[in-house]
Parts: structure tokens; C-alpha cells; sequence
């Protein structure tokens, strides 16, 4: 585990409809793989960054998935998320963290930057190579 860990507070975007004191917990298909079972919860300390993976999450459940953010307690142990820390960023600047431990929700956040229809098209582009590329990785 690191020692340079967030105090938070932290957030998880995803489309699921959750209430204050629901859990989400590893064991999931990932958004980026699905033939992948996830044994991590992800979350951030970025609202926005949340907000992305929510956004992205709808996109790949398709029309009439809405995103949702939610501010997050780690119930364990958790790390930087391998996945983007010194992988694509140094450091980790993303605030991007993962356990096996269950997440509680505190409750959902309403308001993140939102993307433009143009960015959306972008990331619509880059999970298409994403989701193409055999040979991208994901940490589990």
C-alpha cells in the first residue's frame, strides 16, 4: 500500500442507481473489457474524474444509461490504481485508487464537469481502439 494515499474525499462514477449506505464491491465486468471480471472497486478523489468514468460507463451501456457519481467510503485497504499511476501518469496525478474492499456510498454527487458532445465523440473514438486492441491491458 502507499503511504502517499488521499485522505479524500473520494468518488466513483458509474450508471448504477445507489443509495446512501449501499455498497459496490469488486466482482464486476469491467466498462473497458467485459469479458474481464474485475476483482477491484476503482474510485478517485477527483469529482470530475468520477464524472468521466460515469460518462464513459453510459456510453458503453448504450442509450438511456444515465451517469451517476457518487461520493464514496473505502471500507479497507486500498492503493493507487496500477492502471494509470506511472503507467500512463507518473506519480498519480489522476488521484486514481482501487481495492478489494467494498466501497459505502455516502451519497450521490449532482454536479461535475460535464463533457461536450465533441469530447464524447473522442472518448467514443478511443474506447472503440481501446475495446479493438487485444493487446491493451488492464492490471487486475
Amino acid at each position: 500500500m502507499s503511504q502517499s494515499l488521499d485522505e479524500g474525499p473520494f468518488f466513483h462514477g458509474t450508471t448504477a442507481q445507489l443509495g446512501a449506505g449501499q455498497f459496490l464491491t469488486a466482482g464486476h465486468r469491467s466498462n473497458y473489457r467485459p469479458e474481464i471480471v474485475m476483482n477491484h472497486v476503482y474510485f478517485t478523489a477527483l469529482v470530475d474524474g468520477a464524472g468521466l468514468a460515469a460518462e464513459i460507463a453510459a456510453e458503453l451501456a448504450g442509450k438511456g444509461a444515465v451517469p451517476r457519481v457518487y461520493e464514496v467510503e473505502p471500507t479497507g485497504e486500498f492503493e493507487d490504481d496500477p492502471n494509470v499511476t506511472d503507467k500512463k501518469f507518473p506519480g498519480n496525478p489522476m488521484r486514481s485508487y482501487r481495492s478489494s474492499a467494498p466501497l459505502r456510498v455516502v451519497g450521490e454527487i449532482t454536479e461535475w464537469t460535464r463533457l461536450t458532445p465533441d469530447q464524447l465523440q473522442e472518448w467514443r473514438e478511443r474506447l472503440s481502439a481501446l475495446l479493438s486492441d487485444e493487446h491493451a491491458e488492464i492490471i487486475n
